[in-house]
């Protein structure tokens, strides 16, 4: 008996609360993703159920039996309900028109894809860390709205966790994805936090749960071995780990260790071929190609539009060598060079958009603006209380806590590199500065005969909200020059919220065995629905009020079994 369809837009009547984005500079967000972060890396491997799961079914997934396949893969899925929606519904539908790249003067006529058989969720399911109703509300009721009933050829779904999901353990993740029970018309058949699929023509996706980590658990490693039995020289892959560690080794040159043990140990000797690696974690496109002048050979793809903030293209390199030289792991894969072949949005967007930081800012983060304000505010009283003395208790102990907060602020959410030290301790000074102008301009003010308690409260009722918003402005002046030098280039894109610009991937097994990906890119998600009372059982409770628009982030990347170089 199918679900009944919602007659509007209320929680009573859709079963889950649309959410806001993430506010990621807020304070609360801040010190609690900062304690997560703590706990996860210090208490990870008493929380790490993977172990556990060698109990669970251990079995792979066969979607060999046809003679072409469809399947779309998406990450970094649960955040807003505008940008998570607006992947899900698209995913969802039958057929999906995608216009060919460019900006819209671009040759070439529209291509009328095929929904996938299966989608793939690449890590970071929900936001800002696990929990049943965050996943309820965030992803299971976004995804269950575009797709309610199951019907003959509904996709099946397969999750693989990213570092969001891992924060309590993967309790919730399991329960979610590996229970094998429905979500809406996705059917869910995996029972652990790793999987392996077969696809026609011999290839096989094979995605690997490594989060909060440097090793690879032993059930898994098992797991995978029963499955490489079964490989061989003709056999290709599709290697799917949660994050692109190709693209961080110049922040950690042991970024990539675990996946190239995983390919030497496990992959290679069976003679099968990885051209494609393809991860989410990052949230924007990119593809760095390998293996000879027309770009053929492996192809390194990042992929995490699925719904939350965008992170720009504008920092990463044009080459990277795969395994980083620098790395100390005494038995590795020799160093290939990798140049980047495609980003979603260009570098010089991505820069442009950067910009937008001194309005967006604000006005995504006011907890971020109060905070900066009351600091602001505490260290220009303690400055005008203190005539004529720099050095006493409450100046001490204002300059103290702006340094701590900047510094906090520079190693928290970044890799805590010698640069995001150095970073922390010069982002300092100008707040600090700011607060003396502040404290010089406050005291030249015609406030002697206004006793106290009412020049201190006037000073939070008229300074704070100013110099909140200033010092939010030099907080964004801050993050645009450290992006040049990558320092807090994520933060950048925190603060800024920017929902649009997302991607998915759909990709092709055809009858000749050649797999070709379809990076389609969604400008502008949708931000007015309706509610769909009377549509079909199987159709989208929800629909938007006008056609969103799909096109090619870039002309298909076609990867082909006769052409692909050994990796």
């Amino acid at each position: 008996m199918p679900s009944p369809r919602p007659q509007d837009l209320s929680p009573a009547q859709l079963g889950f609360v649309r959410q806001r984005p993430v506010a990621w500079l807020n304070p609360g967000l801040l010190a609690g993703t900062a304690l997560r972060v703590m706990l996860a890396y210090m208490f990870g491997g008493y929380l790490d159920k993977r172990e556990l799961q060698a109990a669970l079914s251990d079995r792979d997934f066969d979607h060999s039996a046809g003679e072409e396949i469809w399947f779309d893969y998406t990450a970094d899925v649960g955040d807003g309900f505008d940008a998570t929606y607006t992947v899900a519904y698209l995913l969802a539908q039958r057929r999906l028109t995608v216009e060919p790249a460019g900006d819209g003067g671009a040759e070439g006529a529209p291509l009328e894809l095929p929904r996938g058989e299966l989608l793939v969720l690449g890590g970071d399911q929900v936001y800002p860390t696990a929990s049943s109703p965050g996943y309820e509300n965030r992803w299971k009721g976004p995804y269950r709205a575009a797709m309610p009933e199951p019907a003959a050829d509904s996709p099946t779904l397969f999750a693989l966790p990213g570092n969001h999901d891992w924060y309590d353990g993967l309790t919730a993740f399991l329960r979610l994805f590996a229970q094998r029970d429905p979500v809406g018309g996705w059917r869910t058949t995996q029972a652990r936090s790793y999987f392996a699929l077969a696809l026609p023509h011999r290839w096989w996706l094979l995605a690997i749960d490594i989060q909060l980590s440097a090793y690879i658990d032993e059930p898994q490693l098992d797991y995978f071995r029963t499955v490489a039995e079964g490989l061989g020289p003709d056999d290709r892959i599709i290697l799917v780990p949660a994050q692109p560690s190709w693209v961080k080794t110049h922040e950690s040159p042991d970024a990539y260790d675990s996946v190239d043990y995983f390919i030497r140990t496990i992959i290679e000797p069976t003679g099968a071929r990885i051209p494609l690696l393809l991860a989410g974690d990052v949230h924007h496109y990119a593809r760095y190609a390998g293996g000879g002048p027309d770009g053929r050979g492996r192809q390194l793809l990042t992929c995490g539009g699925g719904g939350a903030y965008l992170v720009g293209t504008d920092h990463l390199p044009d080459t990277i060598a795969v395994p980083p030289e620098q790395t100390i792991s005494r038995r590795s894969s020799t160093p290939r060079a990798y140049e980047l072949a495609g980003a979603y949005p260009t570098r010089p967007h991505s820069r442009r958009l950067g910009w937008g930081i001194f309005a967006r800012l604000p006005r995504r983060n006011p907890g971020f603006v109060g905070l900066v304000g009351v600091m602001q505010t505490l260290l220009m009283l303690a400055f005008v209380t203190s005539p004529g003395r720099w050095i006493t208790p409450a100046t001490v102990a204002g300059v103290g806590a702006v340094f701590a907060g900047t510094l906090l602020f520079a190693l928290v959410l970044g890799t805590r590199g010698r640069r995001h030290w150095i970073a922390g301790v010069l982002h300092a000074v100008p707040h600090i500065a700011l607060g003396v102008a502040g404290a010089a301009t406050w005291s030249a003010l015609p406030l002697d005969d206004l006793p106290n308690p009412w020049s201190t409260l006037l000073a939070f009722v008229v300074y704070l909200p100013v110099i909140g918003i200033v010092d939010a402005w030099l907080v964004g002046v801050y993050l645009l020059v450290a992006r040049y030098v990558d320092v807090n280039v994520n933060e950048l894109y925190a603060g800024l919220g920017i929902d649009d610009h997302k991607s998915f991937l759909r990709l092709h097994i055809d009858r000749d065995g050649t797999l070709t990906v379809y990076p389609v890119a969604v400008e502008k998600v949708a931000r007015s629905w309706r509610a769909d009372p009377s549509g079909p059982a199987d159709s989208s409770w929800i629909v938007p009020d006008r056609p969103v628009r799909t096109r090619l982030a870039e002309p298909p990347v076609v990867v082909d079994r006769a052409k692909v170089f050994p990796g």
